[in-house]
């Protein structure tokens, strides 16, 4: 028996280990299972080459629980390890850097990159674990090893029994862990870090069949062979769906797109995103992407890995060259980093392009979906945003679909004012505002729908982007006055009577709330129109999105611009009527229909208006 104490700078590890990792004390599983992984494939590897004089087989790496005795056994068919292997490997730990260590990490102890970053992958044991012991048979032809430590830098090293190849690990259970003895917590640790584990994980046994034809199978927990470990030539699209629901189990509707990475070059990445169908709400729950490392589970959070618009996505990454304890500090200075998320970035746009044009009916059909993601990459990626002119859409008020430059085109003849710019005119929602977007058609202009609580954002951006070209929310102003041609409509009425007219109104409407403009228009048009000013508008908007306060416009009050029709007959009879009464009566059925139109008539004067609407029918 060879007994001895672990190379360590430290002598108190087992308790650092303890104490700094506690508050990821899971993570023990994860690294054991790694371990037993890398064993096991490293001896696929020297068998395929001729190293290694052995049967392969069909391995599996077993957990099993012996709950009445406190052990967790951990059992796997690879490489083994000879005595001096032991001694090489688990006694020389590799921490010379331990008072480093301890000065980096004495105020963040909830880290979890400390094993990763020094070597001590099977030194997370000590964290559930009283007593740790290694029963380990090589490949080659020497006795199997047995080592055992309880925690204190001292172990004891003998020969054993052992006789077939591979290594398990006894974790005694501590009393403070005694969780971990659960089946249960177990089969979720197992699901949750090592679902796609190349190598077959075996817990527990199930009855498969019926009477006699009933048999004990072994349980295995994990899909070795998941779908972004293939090629995209290999997969229908059936396996992306199947391998959604997968991931997914309890997630009912089926993904809109796929996109499967696949890049050995400039670093190793793989991995499958899916669109799922999203709402126009910003506040929608993100952590959906799984981060993997060599199908080993790593973190939901990949802020930083994939761009953040992308964030909203689901699905799996994979990449060994994004180690399995990763601290954000890491990732925001790790190069690597920078290159995948511009590679998923240049991927996404150009899986959209492809979409388009394959079958631009069924992105169409899908856009309403997916645009608040698209939207968002527009503003904050500007390589997406260049690439986005092939697949954005601009949506009409009548379901038709443009691109921008489509868009300007049909537009161009029709919606140019009089100075030279392009007007594009558009919604926020069809209902409120239809008979604003109903004066707009009847002089033929049409109408975007465009309703996403980032569009003003995005407005402003495509503005700034393109000369001579202005968005105009169709409730902005008087159609007349958004699209402003040569002709110039003359007032029946004359100065003193506008001005007369103009105080009379402002005597019957709220103070502070409109602004009562007089405009010559068509006899035809509405008596009285209310609209929202466009900047004023758009700035309440991005403040309300997120538009770094906007100089406190968010918190605003509502204002409005009454626009009255000079040449209206309403007007003259207003301004000619002695009697005060009748005045106040025709300004206020005037200004309920516009609210109407506005869509600000609500509660108990829309119940009013009806009311007084109805009485008149009588």
């Amino acid at each position: 028996m060879t007994s001895g104490k672990i190379n360590v700078t430290v002598e108190n590890i087992f308790p650092l280990i303890k104490k700094f990792l506690y508050s990821d004390h899971e993570i023990f599983l994860r690294e054991l299972i790694s371990n037993a992984t890398d064993a096991t494939l490293k001896l696929k590897h020297l068998t395929s080459i001729g190293e290694a004089n052995v049967e392969y087989g069909n391995p599996v790496i077993e957990v099993k629980i012996d709950k009445e005795n406190k052990k967790i056994h951990i059992i796997d068919q690879g490489l083994g390890m000879t005595k001096e292997e032991v001694e090489k490997y688990i006694n020389q730990v590799a921490f010379s850097g331990a008072e480093e260590f301890l000065e980096k990490y004495k105020d963040s102890a909830k880290d979890a990159g400390i094993i990763g970053h020094f070597g001590l992958g099977f030194y997370s044991a000590f964290m559930v674990a009283e007593k740790v012991e290694i029963i380990t048979k090589s490949y080659k032809n020497e006795p199997a090893a047995h080592w055992t430590c309880d925690g204190s830098p001292e172990y004891t090293l003998t020969e054993s029994d052992k006789t077939d190849r591979g290594t398990e690990i006894i974790l005694h259970i501590a009393e403070d862990s005694l969780e971990f003895l659960e089946e249960g917590k177990i089969r979720g640790l197992l699901v949750k870090y090592n679902k796609f584990m190349p190598v077959s994980i075996k817990f527990g046994t199930h009855t498969e069949g019926e009477g006699d034809d009933a048999v004990e199978v072994d349980t295995i927990i994990n899909n070795p062979n998941p779908a972004w470990t293939k090629q995209p030539s290999e997969l229908k699209e059936e396996d992306y769906t199947n391998f959604y629901r997968e991931l997914y189990p309890m997630q009912f509707e089926e993904p809109l797109f796929n996109i499967h990475l696949n890049v050995d070059y400039p670093f190793n990445l793989t991995g499958i995103l899916y669109f799922p169908k999203l709402s126009a709400d910003l506040q929608m729950q993100k952590d959906k992407i799984q981060l993997y490392q060599n199908q080993v589970y790593v973190t939901d959070n990949v802020e930083g890995i994939v761009p953040e618009f992308l964030t909203m996505l689901k699905g799996v990454i994979d990449s060994p060259d994004i180690p399995l304890n990763v601290s954000r500090s890491y990732l925001q200075a790790d190069g690597n980093v920078k290159k995948i998320s511009n590679y998923i970035t240049r991927k996404v746009a150009d899986k959209m392009k492809s979409l388009f044009n394959e079958n631009r009916a069924d992105f169409e059909s899908k856009w309403n979906d997916i645009k608040i993601v698209l939207e968002y990459g527009m503003l904050s990626e500007p390589k997406f945003y260049e690439k986005s002119g092939a697949f954005a859409l601009y949506p009409t008020v009548d379901g038709k679909y443009y691109t921008f430059e489509e868009l300007k085109e049909a537009i161009k003849e029709n919606q140019t004012d009089k100075d030279g710019n392009l007007v594009i005119l558009y919604a926020s929602n069809k209902d409120t505002q239809h008979s604003y977007i109903a004066s707009a058609q009847e002089k033929g202009y049409q109408v975007l729908l465009l309703d996403s609580p980032i569009v003003s954002h995005l407005i402003q951006k495509l503005e700034a982007d393109n000369e001579k070209i202005s968005f105009a929310r169709v409730d902005a102003d008087h159609v007349s006055n958004l699209i402003k041609k040569e002709e110039n409509t003359i007032s029946k009425l004359s100065e003193d009577e506008q001005k007369n007219l103009q105080e009379i109104i402002e005597l019957n409407v709220p103070k502070g709330k409109y602004t009562v403009q007089l405009e010559a228009m068509d006899s035809t048009d509405e008596p009285f129109v209310i609209t929202q000013p466009e900047f004023m508008r758009r700035m309440k908007e991005m403040s309300a999105s997120g538009g770094g306060g906007m100089f406190g416009m968010g918190n605003m009050p509502e204002m409005y611009n009454l626009v009255v029709n000079t040449n209206h007959e309403l007007a003259s009879k207003i301004l000619n009527n002695s009697d005060k009464e009748a005045q106040e009566s025709n300004i206020k059925q005037a200004m309920d229909l516009a609210k109407l139109a506005q869509g600000l008539l609500k509660g108990e004067e829309l119940t009013a208006f009806v009311k007084r609407n109805f009485s008149q029918l009588k």
